[in-house]
């Protein structure tokens, strides 16, 4: 799967993240050591599974994993301290919540976290390290997870469609119904929403 180079003799996790682009929600990040004696087959990116196959891998890594974590940061958080640090900092608690502590993170993208052991960011990553394969597909399970239930809350906003994602749908719902506590008020057309009314 990988053209990575794995350092030697120390245990790996790899992080990612689901959730930067939507209006409401947190930003989920997943941490996975994998066990080398205990393979995953059919790990991959997350965008690239169906939703039935990542529901079906998620238990599987939960399962056979060294050690996985869930992270996150609140709307609110988001709203303090941006989008970028606040999946800095949701990372870092994925990372804090692994129950054993790694040697070596990989992390996808272009930016790591201030982490205590190296670490080393991996641009598509979760195409390239089996570990972020891992992580993005348990973070995205969560996210959507977490979507759906505010859409049984919420149905008028079409959660469960467009997962937060600031679709035509989504931005039509705001319009007519407002910004929800779970809304992020820093995104721009939250605080139109908020600014207009509903």
């Amino acid at each position: 799967m990988t053209d990575i180079h794995y350092p030697a003799g120390v245990l790996v996790a790899g992080v990612d993240e689901v959730g930067r682009g939507p209006l409401v929600g947190d930003v989920v990040t997943a941490a996975v050591i994998l066990d080398p004696a205990n393979p995953i087959p059919g790990l991959a990116d997350s965008k690239k599974l169906s939703e039935k196959k990542r529901e079906q891998l998620a238990p599987l890594i939960r399962e056979r994993a060294l050690a996985w974590a869930i992270g996150r940061c609140s709307p609110a958080e988001i709203d303090e301290l941006n989008i970028l640090h606040a999946t800095l900092l949701a990372m870092q608690r994925a990372v804090a919540g692994l129950a054993v502590q790694p040697g070596f993170v990989f992390v996808d993208g272009n930016r790591c976290p201030v982490l205590p052991m190296a670490a080393r960011a991996v641009v598509k990553g979760d195409s390239r390290v089996a570990e972020i394969s891992a992580a993005s597909i348990l973070a995205k399970v969560a996210r959507d997870r977490e979507m759906l239930a505010l859409d049984a809350r919420h149905p008028q906003y079409g959660f469960a469609r467009h997962k937060g994602y600031p679709t035509k749908e989504h931005l039509a719902a705001l319009a007519a119904h407002g910004a929800l506590a779970e809304h992020r008020r820093s995104f721009r057309p939250v605080a139109l929403a908020l600014a207009e009314g509903p």
